[in-house]
């Protein structure tokens, strides 16, 4: 995970920093000095490309991504004001689609080919195929301003009131969610059916134990192993896809900091927040892979002495 972790650094700073555009041309509408070179000697733009590359890394390994060059604070503090948001939103989004897709992809699979599986499919693929977006003004123009149960915008921090926050986080949450609950759910349909014709299975039927203790003990804890792996993916996609979500609903979380950013041209901030979100994504990884030990007993690794 280090290795790969300091190999997105450098892409991230590569690809920033090639993006075609000058912030000191931005700055120079709002500075009093007024001198194009001054202010890219103060912003540091006027070194070579790999001087700045090599001046920010190593102060990124020391836990310095610099400061910002128009927000008037340091990269670091900036993020940790956002970063809680999207962690949020992230979160609440999984726990729709888990909530949503895991009981809908095995209510299909103990009746495959029927009324009710064909349902659930139908929904899935429609919910695969909807934009969030489109999904998210179709939500806010029913329940926010025709209904009047939510807000249609805006966030409230969890620490300040959980009934607002959580007012504010269902109609996101449902738009960001959703759509993956419907991948969860297909998922979690075709592992179902592979585990239900198991040999194990039909011994268990054989000796008269309930269909529910069946699905409960024996199918639904060996059909997890790939939901596992797709939840991870999920949220990572969720950690590092919530730009279009935030910017709908007016959420001040990392992805708003980074379009804001990119439109700035405020390469610290952008650096900074797109690193953040792809360590979110590594440790997600590696929590998943660990997950795996305690979920299937045979996934183990072995270290010879």
């Amino acid at each position: 995970m280090i290795p790969t972790f300091l190999m997105v650094a450098i892409v991230v700073f590569c690809i920033v920093n090639i993006i075609p555009g000058d912030p000191a041309a931005i700055a120079k509408g709002n500075d009093s000095v007024g001198d194009i070179n001054l202010i890219r000697e103060r912003m540091g733009l006027n070194r070579s490309f790999l001087e700045r590359l090599g001046d920010w890394f190593i102060h990124m390994l020391q836990g310095d991504l610099g400061d910002s060059y128009f927000l008037g604070r340091s990269v670091l503090d900036t993020i940790k004001a956002r970063i809680p948001v999207t962690l949020s939103l992230a979160t609440s989004a999984l726990l729709v689609a888990v909530i949503v897709g895991i009981p809908l992809g095995i209510l299909a699979a103990l009746k495959p080919n029927s009324f009710l599986d064909t349902s659930i499919m139908g929904f899935s693929l429609i919910g695969v195929s909807t934009p969030e977006f489109f999904l998210g003004l179709i939500l806010m123009f029913v329940f926010a301003l025709n209904l009047k149960w939510f807000p249609s915008s805006g966030y409230t921090p969890i620490t300040e009131s959980f009934i607002k926050w959580a007012r504010h986080m269902i109609l996101p949450a449902m738009a960001f969610g959703l759509g993956q609950s419907a991948y969860i759910a297909r998922l979690m349909r075709s592992s179902m059916l592979e585990i239900m014709n198991q040999d194990y299975i039909i011994t268990a039927r054989a000796k008269g134990q309930s269909e529910v203790v069946i699905i409960l003990k024996h199918a639904l804890k060996n059909a997890f192993l790939p939901i596992l792996t797709a939840i991870g993916m999920i949220y990572a996609l969720l950690l590092g896809g919530a730009f279009i979500t935030e910017s709908l609903f007016r959420i001040p979380g990392a992805g708003a900091l980074i379009i804001s950013s990119i439109r700035k041209f405020d390469f610290p901030v952008v650096q900074g927040a797109l690193l953040f979100v792809a360590a979110a994504i590594l440790i997600v990884n590696l929590i998943i892979d660990i997950l795996y030990t305690f979920v299937d007993p045979r996934v183990r690794f072995e270290t010879k002495k």
